[in-house]
């Protein structure tokens, strides 16, 4: 089919709505929404039916690199410095054990593979170097989004999360050393010195830049008290340092990364607020990332041998993962979870992969494995090919993993709690009803010695007839010569909505919203006064209980 040539609006269209309607259809499945998201990029991209073409998508470089530090901004988040201290020897031998063991498991059969099918040792050793070095790598996005989605809390989600945040930097590591000896071994003249180094600068200047920039931010915070303008501010720097990083060639996600651990750290109290904020707003961001991930898949023209590479790859790097991890955690006496569930948790492969592959073609590309097809191409198609298959399948394992680990739906949030609850477990009792013949004067002493912003004004047999507020009373309170002879009844207000204690709290604060208040009387069957219900107290104590729920879950873990 031809290709439309559509705008970026119109593409940007095409992947919120498209990938919405994807991951909804694959939750009805029981399967995770990222691999709704990439499914619907591969229908409008040119494996389907070619809505979207390769140029439009690098185009889109610039939202593919947000996307990234958003991620790395929000995993950095995870990472508390008491997360090391308790558990960094533990979390270090499964991040090397699993990376390297991956990298070996691939990188041998490849070699081997390619020495049959050309007969030189050197572009053999090359290719299998290369793309062990790239087998290391774990996609942080559809990790994290699919232990988002299912609100999985525990020892190994924490497990996960500090994995596949320190797996980029072992990743870019490997890379930097692979890519230089493939360029020796295939006569690309490289200094190996000169290329490490290179290498480590470009990941030390990451964590450095990323540590400025969050010790910036918590300047700010300290002179900002406004939440919205520290998200902006937040937000700024997020993009500063992604520009920078990207124009120096540094690691986007390890930089951005850098500064959520440094804020997280530096300000704990401060930056919850920051980063629930930076949650909400990255979904439609993630949705058309992973839709985009999706698009940029293209392996139509791929040579049918190369299929046994990704086999070899996909095998050898799920074994890799799933055998280090154990051996990592066995070594350093991780709990039971940890041991048997990590590896399975770091199938996914993504953007991280196929940018190091591009980037692998650009040094390699005058390499040649047959007539038709340069080493570089190779690289490209054949971890191309391989996220595809991990992409679709890693998210599903990532699920399975937390569910028997028994960590699915432990991050309680306030709307587990909110959906449990009835009015009668968040409702103010101890709100003292005001009668309908009180004087003013004595309206406003009440008022003194309480700390509540609204009463309910009853009738003879306490029955709810008005309410009474200060909003309510400011036209009187500029007349207090009037205050010993103006009733309650003369200046409460129509009831705008009750609700009843055995009402459950979501319906209550669903009726709220729609009769735009704040506050509400709380009222048996015969419309007599029993408490109050407000949202700051209702805030106050589903946070008080989501805390409790947290403690009570992590107790047990």
């Amino acid at each position: 089919m031809e290709l439309m040539n559509t705008g970026v609006l119109m593409i940007l269209g095409i992947g919120v709505f498209g990938g919405i309607i994807g991951a909804h259809l694959f939750q009805r499945l029981h399967i995770p929404q990222v691999v709704g998201y990439i499914m619907m990029g591969l229908l409008i991209g040119d494996i389907g039916f070619g809505l979207v073409d390769q140029e439009a998508i690098e185009g889109l470089e610039s939202l593919n690199l947000f996307a990234l530090g958003i991620i790395g901004f929000l995993v950095g988040g995870e990472l508390h410095l008491d997360i090391f201290k308790n558990q960094g020897k533990q979390l270090f031998a499964i991040l090397l054990c699993e990376g390297i063991l991956a990298s070996l498991l691939v990188g041998i059969p490849v070699t081997g593979i390619m020495y049959f099918l050309t007969d030189n040792f050197s572009v053999a050793l090359a290719s299998g170097i290369v793309f062990g070095a790239i087998a290391s790598a774990t996609d942080p996005a559809s990790t994290l989004n699919v232990l988002w989605e299912y609100r999985s809390r525990g020892i190994l989600t924490t497990t996960l999360i500090a994995i596949v945040a320190l797996d980029d930097a072992l990743a870019m590591t490997l890379y930097g050393l692979g890519t230089t000896a493939a360029r020796i071994l295939t006569g690309n003249s490289a200094s190996f010195t000169k290329e490490l180094l290179g290498t480590f600068m470009e990941l030390g200047g990451a964590v450095v830049m990323g540590v400025l920039a969050g010790f910036a931010l918590r300047t700010m915070s300290r002179w900002i008290g406004s939440p919205e303008k520290l998200f902006t501010g937040a937000i700024g720097l997020i993009l500063l340092i992604i520009g920078i990083a990207s124009a120096l060639e540094m690691d986007v996600i390890l930089a951005a990364m850098s500064l959520g651990v440094t804020l997280v750290n530096s300000t704990p109290e401060r930056s919850k607020q920051v980063f629930a904020t930076v949650r909400s707003f990255a979904d439609p961001i993630y949705v058309i990332f992973f839709v985009l991930v999706g698009a940029r898949l293209n392996i139509s023209a791929m040579p049918p041998w190369l299929w046994g590479i990704v086999f070899v790859y996909v095998l050898g790097r799920s074994s890799g993962k799933i055998v280090g991890a154990y051996v990592g955690a066995r070594m350093t006496g991780a709990p039971p979870a940890v041991q048997k569930f990590t590896g399975m948790g770091l199938f996914a492969q993504g953007g991280i992969a196929v940018g190091l592959s591009i980037m692998a073609a650009h040094h390699l590309g005058d390499v040649r494995v047959n007539e038709s097809l340069s080493l570089g191409d190779m690289i490209i198609f054949g971890v191309t090919a391989s996220t595809f298959v991990l992409q679709i399948t890693g998210p599903p394992l990532i699920k399975l993993a937390s569910k028997l680990a028994g960590e699915i739906g432990r991050d309680v949030a306030e709307e587990d709690v909110i959906e449990t609850w009835m009015v009668n477990e968040a409702m103010k009792t101890s709100v003292p009803p005001i009668t309908q013949g009180t004087p003013l004067t004595h309206v406003f002493q009440i008022f003194s010695m309480h700390d509540y912003t609204m009463y309910p004004v009853v009738g003879g047999e306490d029955e709810l007839k008005g309410v009474l507020s200060l909003e309510g009373m400011k036209g009187i309170m500029i007349s207090p010569d009037t205050w010993d002879w103006v009733l309650a009844a003369d200046v409460m207000s129509e009831v705008n909505g009750t609700v009843t204690a055995d009402m459950r709290l979501d319906k209550a604060l669903e009726s709220m919203r729609d009769n735009g208040v704040e506050e509400v009387p709380v009222v048996d069957g015969s419309n007599k006064i029993i408490g109050m219900l407000d949202q700051r107290t209702i805030r106050i104590r589903v946070n008080e209980e989501v805390i409790r729920r947290r403690e009570s879950t992590d107790a047990t873990s």
